[in-house]
């Protein structure tokens, strides 16, 4: 689960950004610096990267959720900054830099998955938390929800989504109870369901009977994989020589993308791993910010030697 998002409903109401210390150290930011986030959220690590880039250097943010872009707005809105926000998904960066008159930046992060923001506004539907609708849209107003797209599979093919995006072992079992029920409407009721599929035993594990199934229908809703994988196709080659992006990741089926992607960049030549491994959040981060423990930050460098590199990498 991902802290990145601060706020909540523009109402001033901010967590603190998950690895805010490292993505800034290995983001390598300073005055005059042209940087995307592009995944803005209610604004935290933007903020941070604003202020380090000031004065003279531009924060461009990309978000899909109106919300968030209201709620970074308000955060955003500094007297003398550079500040241009952007509505839209983070696998379309290429097309909305080029659209936008940007052909290079110096930095670049991603910070993934669901985010604080959406994840305390209930009614949103992302968690069962609270009773809600079952929503999980990250933009409201775009494709189904995830109640109609449960409505819409087959057994089987609701299986093999929990299975593969949220790597449930009981994947088959919670299928069948949520056909059997024929529709499902709420945050409660999908929980309810996921829960009565887990033996007696397996219900007092360390999280919740439903979190993996509710991870699974969000990645499905909103095609995370997929931005994701159209993010790591066409991010890099918007990099400066000597710049870097960063990427957070919250869980595996996203940490082995992005590794895998920038392990291919780096053998392929002109660009570089300033580190080799993962990087986690420090102890007290953990202890301080519980939406921080799975966090794992990815570092990828454009060679300063790599400036002919064709800009579709």
């Amino acid at each position: 689960m991902t802290g990145r998002a601060e706020g909540a409903g523009g109402a001033g109401r901010y967590h603190v950004p998950v690895m805010l210390h490292e993505v800034l150290e290995f983001l390598n930011l300073r005055a005059g610096c042209r940087a995307i986030d592009a995944t803005l959220g209610g604004g935290g690590h933007a903020e941070a990267m604003l202020e380090a880039i000031s004065p003279g250097g531009e924060l461009i943010g990309i978000d899909r959720d109106p919300d968030a872009i209201g709620a970074a707005l308000e955060r955003l809105d500094k007297p003398g900054s550079r500040v241009r926000l952007i509505r839209g998904r983070m696998g379309d960066i290429g097309r909305m830099m080029d659209e936008g008159g940007v052909d290079s930046v110096d930095a670049i992060l991603a910070d993934l998955g669901v985010s604080s923001f959406q994840l305390d506004f209930a009614a949103r539907g992302f968690s069962f938390r609270n009773d809600a609708p079952l929503d999980m849209r990250m933009d409201p107003a775009e494709g189904e929800s995830a109640a109609e797209l449960v409505a819409r599979l087959s057994e089987e093919e609701l299986a093999r989504v929990i299975w593969e995006f949220g790597e449930e072992r009981f994947s088959r079992r919670i299928a069948r109870k949520i056909k059997e029920r024929g529709s499902v409407a709420t945050t409660a009721e999908l929980a309810e369901l996921a829960s009565m599929s887990y033996p007696p035993k397996a219900r007092r594990g360390r999280i919740h009977p439903a979190t993996r199934t509710f991870q699974a229908l969000r990645i499905a809703v909103n095609d995370e994989m997929g931005e994701l994988d159209r993010f790591l196709e066409a991010a890099p080659g918007l990099l400066s020589p000597g710049g870097r992006m960063a990427v957070i990741s919250y869980h595996s089926l996203e940490d082995r993308r992005v590794k895998r992607a920038f392990r291919e960049l780096a053998a392929r030549g002109g660009f570089l791993l300033p580190v080799r491994k993962a990087v986690a959040p420090s102890d007290d981060e953990m202890r301080e910010n519980p939406r921080s423990r799975s966090a794992k930050l990815r570092v990828l460098e454009r060679e300063a030697r790599a400036a002919g590199l064709d800009q579709g990498v």
